[in-house]
């Protein structure tokens, strides 16, 4: 493919120059471009990518994208012949050159997105796992990790920019998939990283404040979900898949059938896919299937109500996807917990220890109440360890704090991700809301400590939480990024308190 050709399957207003040399590449990153490659130069959020256009020239770069093309007229001057195609929309141009360079994998891809607050990581390694059972190789792209064909890399964003999407998918397609399953941020939805990408089937989760140092309102946070879903932004989804207990779903459901979409919507005891009772058992739980295609009882692995939530939903999707209901219900008893989601972590210890992402104040309710569930017969306490990230949005923090400490018989506050803030900052303004639950709580800065005080703190039968980084691996702080490991940290200090794995 040369410049002429890939430049062709991009809307633009104005270029100039013109190259018959092959394209070795897409990149929106100057570090990363080659001789040969195109470079696409968009306003992002942090910073503008037309701040390094020289250096993009520099490294090699066979022509320019740019949505600020009037800041580069001395291109032509300095680079004489080198080609700059001018585009009103930097992502979407992006998007458009990285599918023609990639092939056009959505084409040869079906795609379920999903989104919303709490849920997604869960609902989507679940929707793969139900659409791999029924003999269908796929692409996961989500937190936790990015999925290709069967091959497991390391995740960088919940939702990465669409050239490196597209090269997933690319790579996808090479080795047989047929589905792509991803989380859709709100950021993402908002920036136009989906662009290019049509989805079969949209899933909404929930809505609950998050994020809001970017969205700044509710109403904001809400209305970047809902361009998935409404046709405004994005081609709506044949299939729109709602959680019918959500405030927001009237609304989201009546946007997403205006725009020409089937509604499927599922819930406990309400929706059209629901779960009319359930059983929750010390491993998981036995649910009632209630739906359109048919009924039955399935066992789960999945402890708690809200991951009830998230197998309707993702037993919604696969089937929407064409995989029958008979061989979703058979497929349900081999699920597996998805990691840092309601971990379990077993030194043999006389109480409970569980890894969890919950890092929102609705998510530390559910969690919290899951485990009241668990000590409900015996009596035993529920520990709650929680900290909120720094740089990130602050209205959470005294929300948070009272959502552990309504659910908590005891708290540790402390750290999370402080980034460039200072972590006991951070606890300060999460104090006000522990205070106002009434809960007993003491405060540790250092996570490893806390998390030493919170299970030396634990007597038989009591639950311990570590809330909030779940399946990360590192801890991001002002100066530098450390290996830090939730689930380790416990399993070490659980040894040096006298218990060890298979002991």
């Amino acid at each position: 493919m040369n410049w002429n050709d890939l430049v062709s399957e991009v809307v633009s207003i104005g270029s100039a120059g013109s190259s018959g040399a092959s394209v070795t590449g897409v990149e929106y990153d100057s570090r990363r471009v080659r001789p040969g490659a195109v470079f696409a130069a968009m306003k992002g959020g942090s910073t503008d990518g037309n701040r390094y256009v020289d250096k993009a020239i520099a490294a090699g770069a066979l022509g320019i994208i740019t949505d600020s093309a009037h800041k580069f007229d001395h291109l032509t001057v300095y680079q004489p012949g080198l080609p700059v195609l001018h585009v009103e929309h930097g992502r979407r141009a992006l998007a458009q050159a990285s599918a023609a360079f990639f092939g056009h994998p959505e084409r040869s891809l079906v795609a379920a997105g999903i989104t919303g607050t709490n849920g997604k990581t869960t609902t989507a390694f679940l929707t793969e796992a139900l659409l791999n059972a029924a003999a269908r190789a796929s692409v996961l792209i989500g937190t936790i990790e990015y999925h290709v064909a069967g091959e497991i890399r390391p995740s960088v964003h919940t939702t990465p920019e669409s050239r490196d999407l597209f090269e997933l998918m690319a790579e996808g397609v090479a080795r047989g998939a047929e589905e792509l399953v991803t989380e859709v941020s709100s950021h993402a939805l908002d920036q136009g990283r989906m662009i290019g990408i049509p989805f079969d089937v949209a899933v909404f989760t929930n809505l609950t404040p998050d994020h809001l140092d970017y969205h700044q309102t509710m109403d904001n946070y809400f209305a970047a979900k809902r361009l998935l879903f409404d046709g405004t932004f994005y081609p709506p989804p044949r299939v729109a898949v709602i959680n019918a207990h959500d405030p927001r779903a009237e609304e989201l459901t009546a946007a997403a059938r205006n725009a020409g979409a089937e509604i499927r919507t599922y819930g406990i005891a309400n929706g059209e896919w629901r779960a009319t009772s359930y059983a929750l058992t010390p491993s998981g739980a036995t649910i009632q299937l209630e739906t359109p295609a048919g009924s039955a009882c399935v066992s789960s692995r999945l402890a708690g109500e809200v991951n009830i939530l998230n197998l309707l939903a993702a037993f919604t999707t696969a089937h929407a996807r064409g995989v029958s209901f008979s061989h979703l219900a058979a497929a349900v008893p081999a699920l597996q917990p998805v990691p840092g989601r309601f971990q379990l972590v077993d030194a043999g210890q006389p109480y409970t220890v569980i890894v969890d992402y919950a890092h929102t104040d609705d998510a530390l309710r559910n969690l919290t109440a899951l485990a009241r569930q668990m000590t409900a017969a015996s009596g035993a306490r529920v520990i709650t360890l929680f900290g909120c990230g720094g740089d990130r949005d602050r209205t959470k923090r005294p929300k948070m704090g009272e959502a552990a400490g309504e659910g908590s018989d005891f708290v540790v506050a402390t750290s999370d991700n402080p980034r460039s803030e200072d972590p006991a900052s951070i606890i300060t303004e999460i104090e006000p809301g522990l205070q106002s639950s009434g809960v007993a709580y003491t405060v540790e800065v250092d996570r490893a400590s806390a998390i030493r005080l919170a299970l030396e703190a634990a007597k038989p039968g009591d639950v311990v939480l570590v809330a909030g980084k779940g399946h990360e691996k590192e801890q991001i702080l002002a100066d530098r990024t450390i290996p830090f490991d939730d689930a380790e940290i416990a399993l070490s200090i659980l040894a040096q308190l006298g218990y060890r794995e298979g002991q």
